[in-house]
């Protein structure tokens, strides 16, 4: 009895799936545009973390002087 050879085929992830239908809808231009986008939200956000933990370390800083 011999052996059948076993495929190995990957599962797209949720991510490739999203991707495969965002090709599909949107032209590269759009795509590009959306996602220097979404570079900007997270750089946002970013920034505004940083800010806050920046606010805390016055704060404590200025705490510690008095």
């Amino acid at each position: 009895m011999q052996a059948v050879p076993v495929r190995a085929t990957a599962i797209p992830s949720v991510t490739d799936a999203l991707r495969a239908v965002e090709s599909l809808l949107l032209s590269s231009g759009q795509r590009t545009a959306r996602r220097n986008a979404w570079t900007a939200v997270l750089e946002d956000r970013r920034r505004a973390k940083d800010r806050v933990e920046t606010e805390y370390v016055l704060e404590a800083a200025a705490d510690h002087r008095s």
